[in-house]
C-alpha cells in the first residue's frame, strides 16, 4: 500500500512562489511515474504535471513555463516548484503515484491560496 504525504502549501501573493513536496512510502518509488493534480472550489480536479520514472516531465498548458516538476529518488520525493503564481492557481493540490499494474494512489492534498 503506497502512502503519499504532501507539504508546502500556504498563502502567497500573486507573482510569488511556493514549492510543494510529496513523500512516498510503501512502493518502489523509482519505478513510479509521479504527478500533481489540483482542484479549485466548485471545479473538477485537473491535471497539473507529471514526471516519468525516467524524469521526463509533462505539464498542463496553464502552468507550462511557470511550474517545474522534479523528483529525488533517494528521498522518495517529488516536488512541484510553482513560480509567478496567479489567483487562478488557488486550489487543493494532490500528489499521485502511477504504479505499473495498479490504479493511481493519491495523497491527502495541500491547500495553495494565491491572494493579495
Amino acid at each position: 500500500q503506497v502512502q503519499l504525504v504532501e507539504s508546502g502549501g500556504g498563502l502567497v501573493q500573486p507573482g510569488g512562489s511556493l514549492r510543494l513536496s510529496c513523500v512516498a512510502s510503501g512502493s518502489v518509488f523509482s519505478r513510479n511515474a509521479m504527478g500533481w493534480y489540483r482542484q479549485a472550489p466548485g471545479k473538477q480536479r485537473e491535471f497539473v504535471a507529471r514526471i516519468s520514472s525516467g524524469s521526463i516531465p509533462l505539464y498542463a498548458s496553464s502552468v507550462k513555463g511557470r511550474f517545474t516538476i522534479s523528483r529525488t529518488n533517494a528521498k522518495n520525493t517529488v516536488y512541484l516548484q510553482m513560480n509567478s503564481l496567479k489567483p487562478e492557481d488557488t486550489a487543493v493540490y494532490y500528489c499521485y503515484a502511477d504504479r505499473p499494474g495498479y490504479s493511481l494512489a493519491w495523497g491527502q492534498g495541500t491547500q495553495v491560496t494565491v491572494s493579495s
